[in-house]
This record gives C-alpha cells, sequence and structure tokens, in this order.
C-alpha cells in the first residue's frame, strides 16, 4: 500500500466516523496523559532513589541483585504461564460482550494456576540455588539472597497478572495510583528505612518484597470492585478456561521467552565474561534507558484493548488513523527526552557515583535503539491485538539464537560498548520487522507526513541542546542542568511544533491533554 493510499484511507473513510474517532483517542489519551504523569513522577523520585542506593550499595552490590533476578527471571517467565498479558486481551473481550462464565473462569483458573506455577519454580530454584551462584555466576553472594529473589518473582507474577486485568478493564488511572502514585512513595520509604539500620543488599530486597506485596493486595481489591458480582464467586468444576485463551496463553508464554532471552543475554554474558561490578554499572544504565519510551509506553496500556476492539469490529479506518496519529505523538514526545539523554549522558551516569561513569556509552547507544522503537510506534502490541500473536512468535525464534550468540560473541571482545550495542540492534530490528508484518498483513503503517511534521521542532530541539550542554559543561550540580534542560527542551518542541499548521486530529489531542491537565490541577 502506496503512501498516498494510506493517507487516502486515513483523510476519508475515518472523517465519517470522527465522532467514533474522537471517543477513542479522548479516552486514550486521558488515560495514557495519567499513566505518563505516574510514570514522569516515577521517573523523577527513581532517578533520585537510585542515586542513593547506587552510592550506598556500589556497583558489585547492584551487580549480584541484577544477576539474581536474570537468575529468577526466566523461570518466572515459565512458571508465569503467559496468562498475565493474556488477561489484556480476553478480559477486555469478555467484559465488553457480557461474558460473565468466561470472565469467571479466567479470573480464578488464571490465578489458580499462575499461583501453581510458580510455586513448582520456587521448588526449582532452591534446589539449583548453589549451581546458579557457584557455577554459572561465580557470585556465592547470590545464593545468599536467593530467598528474597524468589519471593519477588512469585510476587511479581501475581502482581503483573492482576495489572493486567485492570488494563482489560480500561482501568488504566486507578493502576497508575496504585504502581506509581502509592507504590513509589512506600518503596522509596521502606528501602530507605532498611538500608539506613545498616542491612545493605538485604534491605534493599526486603523493602522491594513489602511494597510488592502491599501494591498487590491493592491490586487484588480493585479488581474485585472491578469485577462483575456474578464473576466474583468461585465458578464449578465445569467452568474451565476458554480453549482459545490456553492457545494464547501458550503462543504468548513462547514470545515471552524468547523475549527474555533477547532482553537478558546481555546480562548473563556479562556475568560470565566480566564480574559483578560490570552487570551493575550496565543494568543502572540500561535501567535509565526504560524511562525514554515512556510516551509509547503510557499509549500502550490503553491502546492495546483499543486495538483488540476495532480490529474485531473490522474498523480499520479507525485503527489506522488512531496509529498514525499515535505514533507522531509518542515520537515527538520521546525526542526532547532522547535527545536529552544522550548529551548529558556522561554527567547523568556520574551522579551515581565514581563506578558507574564509563557507563554513559551504554545509555547513548541503547537510546538510539529506543528512538527507533517509538519511532514505529505500537507494531508489537498491534501484532499481539489482532491474532498476528503467531507471527510475532516466530519472528522472535528466529532472533533469539542469532542475538545470543551475538551477546556471547561481542560481549567477550567489547564488553559494556558490546552488550549495549547488540541491545539497540535488537531493539531496532524487532521493532522494523514488527512493523513490516504489520504493513503487509494489516495495510498500516505511519504517516510519512507525520514524521515531517517533526523534523523542525526536532532540530531546534537539538540545536538549543547542544548549545546547553556547551555551556554547562564545567558547572557544578549536572543533575539540576540535566532536569532543567529536559523541561527546556521540551517546551521548545512543544511550542515550535504547535506553531506549525496542526491538523484536526493534533488540536484535538492537544485540547484533550490540556482540559485533563487543568481537570487533574483544579485550575
Amino acid at each position: 500500500m502506496h503512501e498516498s493510499e494510506i493517507r487516502a484511507d486515513a483523510d476519508s473513510a475515518p472523517r465519517q466516523n470522527s465522532a467514533d474517532f474522537r471517543a477513542h483517542v479522548g479516552r486514550i489519551t486521558r488515560q495514557s496523559s495519567i499513566f505518563f504523569a505516574g510514570t514522569i513522577f516515577t521517573a523523577v523520585t527513581g532517578y533520585l532513589f537510585k542515586i542513593y542506593v547506587a552510592r550506598k550499595l556500589g556497583a558489585h552490590a547492584l551487580g549480584v541483585y541484577a544477576l539474581g533476578m536474570t537468575a529468577t527471571g526466566l523461570i518466572g517467565v515459565f512458571a508465569a504461564g503467559g496468562l498475565p498479558q493474556t488477561g489484556t486481551r480476553y478480559i477486555a473481550a469478555y467484559s465488553a460482550t457480557n461474558q460473565t462464565g468466561k470472565l469467571q473462569g479466567f479470573l480464578w483458573r488464571g490465578t489458580g494456576i499462575v499461583i501453581l506455577l510458580q510455586l513448582a519454580a520456587s521448588v526449582v530454584l532452591m534446589a539449583s540455588k548453589k549451581i546458579i551462584a557457584n557455577r554459572i555466576y561465580h557470585e556465592p553472594e547470590i545464593d545468599a539472597y536467593m530467598n528474597f529473589f524468589i519471593g519477588l518473582m512469585f510476587v511479581g507474577a501475581l502482581t503483573s497478572f492482576f495489572s493486567e486485568v485492570l488494563a482489560g478493564y480500561r482501568d488504566i488511572s486507578r493502576r497508575t495510583v496504585i504502581v506509581n502514585f502509592i507504590g513509589t512513595p512506600l518503596l522509596l520509604i521502606s528501602v530507605l528505612t532498611f538500608l539506613i539500620l545498616g542491612l545493605g543488599l538485604r534491605g534493599y530486597l526486603l523493602g522491594q518484597l513489602v511494597t510488592a506485596a502491599v501494591v498487590l493486595f491493592l491490586l487484588l481489591v480493585t479488581a474485585w470492585r472491578l469485577t462483575p458480582i456474578g464473576a466474583r464467586s468461585l465458578p464449578g468444576r465445569t467452568v474451565k478456561l476458554d480453549p482459545q485463551v490456553t492457545a494464547y496463553a501458550t503462543t504468548l508464554l513462547g514470545v515471552q521467552i524468547l523475549e527474555f532471552l533477547l532482553a537478558q543475554t546481555d546480562r548473563i554474558a556479562l556475568g560470565v565474561f566480566t564480574n559483578a561490578a560490570d552487570v551493575g554499572v550496565y543494568a543502572l544504565a540500561l535501567g535509565l534507558t526504560g524511562f525514554v519510551p515512556i510516551a509509547l509506553q503510557s499509549v500502550n496500556q490503553i491502546f492495546s484493548p483499543t486495538i483488540a476492539e476495532l480490529h474485531a469490529k473490522g474498523e480499520h479506518s479507525n485503527l489506522l488513523r488512531l496509529y498514525q496519529t499515535l505514533t507522531k505523538w509518542t515520537l515527538g514526545l520521546t525526542i526532547p527526552l532522547a535527545f536529552t539523554v544522550m548529551l548529558f549522558a556522561r554527567p547523568l551516569m556520574q551522579t551515581f557515583g565514581a563506578d558507574f561513569a564509563r557507563g554513559w556509552p551504554v545509555l547513548v547507544i541503547v537510546t538510539a535503539g529506543q528512538l527507533i522503537n517509538c519511532g514505529v510506534g505500537s507494531v508489537g502490541i498491534m501484532l499481539y491485538m489482532s491474532g498476528q500473536e503467531k507471527t510475532a512468535l516466530r519472528i522472535q525464534m528466529i532472533l533469539a539464537p542469532i542475538v545470543t550468540v551475538c551477546n556471547f560473541v561481542v560481549i567477550a571482545i567489547w564488553g559494556l560498548v558490546g552488550a549495549a550495542i547488540v541491545s539497540a540492534l535488537t531493539i531496532a530490528l524487532t521493532n522494523l520487522w514488527f512493523l513490516n508484518v504489520v504493513k503487509n498483513a494489516l495495510g498500516i503503517r505511519p504517516s510519512l507526513r507525520g514524521y515531517l511534521q517533526l523534523v523542525p521542532a526536532s532540530g531546534i530541539t537539538l540545536a538549543l541542546l547542544l548549545v546547553l550542554r556547551a555551556l554547562t559543561r564545567e558547572m557544578r550540580w549536572q543533575f539540576a542542568i540535566v532536569g532543567i534542560s529536559a523541561l527546556v527542551a521540551y517546551g521548545v518542541f512543544l511550542l515550535t511544533f504547535s506553531l506549525r499548521n496542526l491538523d484536526e486530529d493534533d488540536r484535538f489531542i492537544l485540547m484533550a491533554t490540556w482540559n485533563k491537565i487543568r481537570q487533574v490541577s483544579g485550575a
């Protein structure tokens, strides 16, 4: 499908359903803005918190933590059975069609299966903890903390399940309040208390476990209240998981295992070829780059059930129009942050301590990969929510062994920088491949015109940040300078972009966002 055909489709048929389009984009904008605000709150407080933790524990202890979480991560993925993320799709479908019996079966059977699988995984990890600690990673300390890692795995799986339940109910707002606005302060208080008491890494893990348990309880209560009364009681023996759910979860499990290999073999290889300190530096830098696609993550939280709904109804024109509009905006909201992170990478890492400064190239390289991720929009979610999950699985099956080999070869030679290069290329290649499948299978792709609209604002923002970096290079309080630079970059970008000729959809999104900001602020 050519660009002219895409634009024709986006400019004619969708206009005939403007009311439906505005209803969808209004809901996505409002809910995403809340999630975005929550993520920003978490990012800022989390960054300050990480500075304290990094300086308190050091690179080696953070490396032990990263290796322990990686060791339990793969088994934890197996033990989730693909069910948590399946909830987003099928709870949304069952709720929309009033299939109370199937909803009841999914909630109760799904929860029970996750609990049983996690218990089995815990037994396996306890039996093999010495092998993991001594023979694979050569870090005996992992053995001493394995109980905490297993606890985090168990609670994390249930938290993930009920988080997706709330997403299926399209209540991202309350989930954001629980996870971000309640969970983040509680985590800070818990961990700081245990660290002040001198518990070290054990206190860091204990604080995370306490917070995770409280968040899980609040998610459970909220999910219970959102669940229809008819689905709250225990199901009879005849009520089972829908075979479609089982098939989807199985496929999704395969995807998640491969995604884990794609995302975590870099840390495993670093643990094998380098040391825990390098793993700690890399994990911290990679954690910072995880905040770069916050706009995309915010949109995906509410866009995913909308994709499933529009695809099921055959509303291709509205789906196309939503995808193109949201992709432009997610990329636009990512560019100022990505440019700031890349240009101020060294001072960002130095704030964590001298041991972490050498990780600045990781920030630059992986952030470049995240820009491509945001540039193609919600292509991964588009595949999963439109019945193309098996295609996504095949792509991951091809990439996983290639990336695994590349990690062990490249990291053995170039260490941290090699890990960053493979990570960035993996992010870019996966998303570009997904984009090609979405284009061929669904006839959907981003708008070239939308990309071109972002060029002037991007150029001006980059030039401004280069000037700010040159003027502030020798100044103290680099953290404050980075924060101010990011705010200035966003202000200049949005001002420059809004001065251009905005189309009807852009103006509607701006108005919906502004109204939400005024509502939240009480203005």
